[in-house]
């Protein structure tokens, strides 16, 4: 590994960028609205109401003004506008597909018209300025249209030669250089996922292959650059570093992509069945000069997509908002078959490895699957396969291969996975209800399982697998407040005995989870079975408290199970 002999970058061969392309000229290529949304973080604008279906953008209005009939695919910002129904009816009239406007609507007849009209309707935050969203999106605007011409750019083999033009995207980047350097390019962020490359020509080595089958660098390769220090020395360089051809490795150069003191990527180049072009190094270093706005972007639109994305889907499973534009935002049509999964792990150990495990299991072989962390429990949305005949079935067989996945890492605290039943998109809520209730219940059965020295049950299971225990602990969950709000000698008597340690309680409960067999709850307290008669005879005989009064029991009972089971989150 050396350094490329030290030559000035030249701009000659490589075209700087050039100002984009107008956004409001309509006979530019649309963009969806998807797209533009993603270069926005949530902190500008919100979504209130999704489109009736993908919604393109051709052009950005400023004010009602600035509409007019015959230009459909326009998003208005509605400038000095009244954020009511008249305001979204007029703009759907004069072809606006998504209306922003300037604060929240106060009645729900404006949310209804832009659901009549089929468009999206969107809303400025406070203390944005309309100045800024307009910037905002005009950019995002140019930005999605390059991305819609980079397969004609990546593809069109003499593109990469022709004159001083903008680069508008990685992949066109890729293919300019791949031209100019005789050799295969490939652009990859920090974490060496792949943006972008070059087409691979007859003469590529199987690494190659397989990064960009991968799309990303295979680990064993990762270690094998780290244990060399080319890593290290990439992420330090200011140079291109050059790595001569080693029997089957062919030559490679690769340069890091900086904004700044900031490394954003790198840029490699390999030799694809003939030597690299003598000037190979001088194009790469100006390719890393204009590749750094591109990562920036792209690193802007995976920010703002990863936003919107987990606050569409927290809405979704916690019925916040609206549930059919939540759906729309994860790109769900209303009736796509999902479910939700509930994955929680053992609190006591501190390590996060049991859910990392999860969650790559799911980056690997589930990548559409939406994610939400919260402390020990991730929340899951699992889209079925719409060419499924049983959707359960289905999701249940994901959700076996993730319990596998975790059961045979070493070192991994125990996880329970609850599924709940599939449905539409806006019964997700539901879903995730049903799947923490399984969860709740699968920890319990364990539990009770280890008391009592039976064999360890499944740590994973649909609303049917889990049993009566699920319906057990809904009716719980609805009891609690009632009990916690009681008086009596019952409530007093259990009252105290919590505030002491709870020995009673747990006496309690291992009497009536035994079904009253003195000797089989005696063997779970570890005590004398006339220890376990002695607590009970002392109820009646000092605290005044019948075990056998039906209604006395079943207070106990409740007492028991609520004291033992776990809240509701």
């Amino acid at each position: 590994m050396q350094a490329a002999p030290d030559e000035p970058p030249s701009s000659g061969e490589l075209p700087s960028p050039e100002e984009e392309s107008n956004p409001e000229d309509t006979s530019a290529a649309p963009a969806a609205l998807r797209d533009l949304l993603a270069f926005e973080d949530g902190n500008a604008l919100r979504l209130l109401c999704a489109p009736a279906g993908d919604a393109v953008v051709h052009r950005i209005a400023v004010g009602m003004d600035d509409l007019a009939p015959g230009r459909p695919g326009t998003l208005l910002l509605a400038v000095g506008a009244a954020p009511d129904a008249a305001t979204v009816r007029e703009a759907a009239l004069r072809g606006a597909c998504a209306v922003v406007l300037g604060e929240p609507p106060s009645a729900a007849a404006t949310l209804d018209a832009a659901r009549e009209a089929g468009l999206a309707l969107l809303v400025r935050e406070g203390g944005v300025r309309w100045a800024e969203v307009a910037g905002l999106l005009r950019s995002a605007l140019s930005y999605a249209r390059a991305g819609l011409e980079d397969a004609v750019d990546a593809g069109d083999a003499g593109d990469a030669v022709r004159g001083p033009e903008a680069i508008p995207s990685l992949a066109a980047l890729a293919a300019r250089v791949a031209a100019y350097v005789k050799g295969s390019i490939t652009i990859e962020d920090t974490r060496l996922r792949v943006l972008a490359h070059s087409a691979t020509g007859p003469g590529a080595d199987p690494l190659r292959r397989a990064v960009i089958l991968g799309g990303r660098v295979p680990d064993w390769r990762v270690a094998e650059l780290r244990r060399s220090g080319l890593l290290r020395a990439l992420w330090t360089a200011r140079d291109v570093l050059h790595r001569p051809a080693d029997g089957d490795t062919p030559e490679r150069l690769v340069v890091a992509v900086r904004s700044g003191r900031e490394v954003l990527g790198s840029i490699w180049a390999a030799a694809d069945g003939a030597a690299l072009a003598p000037d190979a190094a001088r194009h790469l270093r100006t390719a890393a000069g204009l590749a750094a706005p591109l990562l920036v972007r792209e690193r802007l639109r995976e920010s703002g997509t990863a936003h919107r994305r987990e606050s569409a889907l927290r809405g979704l499973l916690h019925g916040l908002g609206d549930r059919r534009t939540h759906a729309w935002s994860l790109g769900l049509s209303p009736d796509a078959p999902c479910a939700a999964v509930v994955a929680e792990r053992e609190p006591a150990r501190a390590d996060d490895r049991a859910l990392e495990v999860l969650v790559l299991e799911l980056a690997a072989h589930r990548p559409g699957t939406g994610v939400l962390r919260d402390g020990d429990r991730l929340a899951l949305l699992v889209t079925g396969d719409a060419s499924a005949s049983d959707h359960e079935a289905a999701v249940l067989a994901v959700v076996r291969e993730l319990d596998a996945a975790v059961s045979s890492s070493p070192d991994c605290a125990p996880v329970w996975l609850g599924v709940g039943p599939v449905g539409p998109p806006e019964r997700a809520a539901e879903s995730y209800d049903r799947a923490v209730l399984v969860m709740r219940a699968l920890r319990e059965r364990e539990a009770r399982a280890a008391a009592t020295g039976a064999p360890r049950p499944a740590r994973y299971a649909d609303a049917a697998g889990a049993g009566a225990a699920v319906e057990t602990l809904r009716i719980l969950d609805a009891v609690r407040p009632v009990w916690e709000s009681g008086e009596g000698p019952v409530h007093e008597l259990i009252r105290a005995d919590l505030a002491g340690g709870g020995e009673l309680v747990r006496t309690l409960a291992a009497y009536f989870d035994t079904g009253g067999d003195v000797t089989a709850a005696a063997g779970r307290l570890v005590v004398h079975p006339n220890t376990l008669r002695y607590r009970i005879v002392r109820l009646r005989e000092r605290d005044g408290v019948d075990v056998d009064d039906p209604d006395t029991r079943l207070l106990l009972t409740l007492a028991a199970r609520l004291a033992t089971a776990s809240p509701p989150p």
